[in-house]
């Protein structure tokens, strides 16, 4: 039975109250307040045109519609991925579209063909979320990894060195997801699984089904990326 409780828009005008006092301090204290109200517009923007966009795209029945969403996201999330190198963001662009296209969209394919079985195969309500997901997480390990890999050459570190550290500092987040998932949190899915009457035990399955999903896309992306950046180290400095 769906026990899903519907939030009205008054109740969720309530939920920036809180935002509205860290802003409130972020501006009384001068710590880029503006940076922090931009990214709520923009989040509140982005959610609105997104659950609009989603309730059409739920309905076609195109193959072809959904993997131009795919693309799209591809693209946006290797652009992204190279915000904190600059510099180099044009020559390294297609080396984190390559990685993120192999190690994300290969785990993408693995699950939801593999462990999912969708039918028809591009049911755009697995697909696209779990695509969704997996890019992210491939974008942000390219991030930390293209960043640390920058840090520790600049250093004089050998790069078989720096690489295995900047593979090291990638998983980071999501390794600490992993040991803190069900002891610290209740993941997105899994909480919104059960709030919506599915079966612990169900959301659960989902839930291990997601974690190693996002662990293999970010180890594969990252890995890939700096299998990749070494030829190109020297000219992006």
């Amino acid at each position: 039975m769906n026990n899903l409780h519907i939030i009205s828009l008054e109740s969720l005008a309530l939920a920036f109250i809180p935002v509205a006092v860290v802003l409130v301090i972020l501006f009384r204290w001068h710590s880029d307040g503006k940076e922090g109200l931009r990214g709520i517009s923009r989040m509140l923007v982005q959610l609105l045109i997104v659950g609009y966009f989603l309730t059409f795209l739920f309905d076609v029945e195109s193959g072809w519609i959904v993997l131009g969403v795919l693309s799209v996201m591809l693209l946006v999330s290797s652009w992204i991925s190279l915000r904190t190198v600059k510099v180099s963001r044009k020559k390294l662009y297609p080396v984190a579209l390559v990685s993120i296209f192999v190690g994300g969209g290969f785990v993408l394919l693995f699950i939801t063909q593999g462990v999912l079985g969708l039918d028809p195969w591009y049911e755009p309500r697995y697909l696209i979320p779990l695509g969704g997901m997996i890019f992210s997480s491939s974008m942000n390990s390219i991030s930390l990894a293209a960043e640390r890999v920058r840090a520790e050459t600049k250093r004089g570190v050998e790069y078989e060195k720096a690489r295995s550290i900047a593979l090291r500092a990638s998983l980071i987040p999501i390794v600490n997801a992993l040991f803190g998932v069900g002891l610290v949190s209740l993941p997105g899915m899994m909480t919104g699984q059960i709030l919506s009457g599915v079966s612990p035990l169900i959301a659960v399955r989902y839930q291990i089904m997601v974690m190693c999903m996002l662990f293999s896309a970010s180890g594969m992306s990252a890995a890939f990326f700096l299998g990749l950046m070494k030829s190109h180290l020297k000219s992006v400095e």
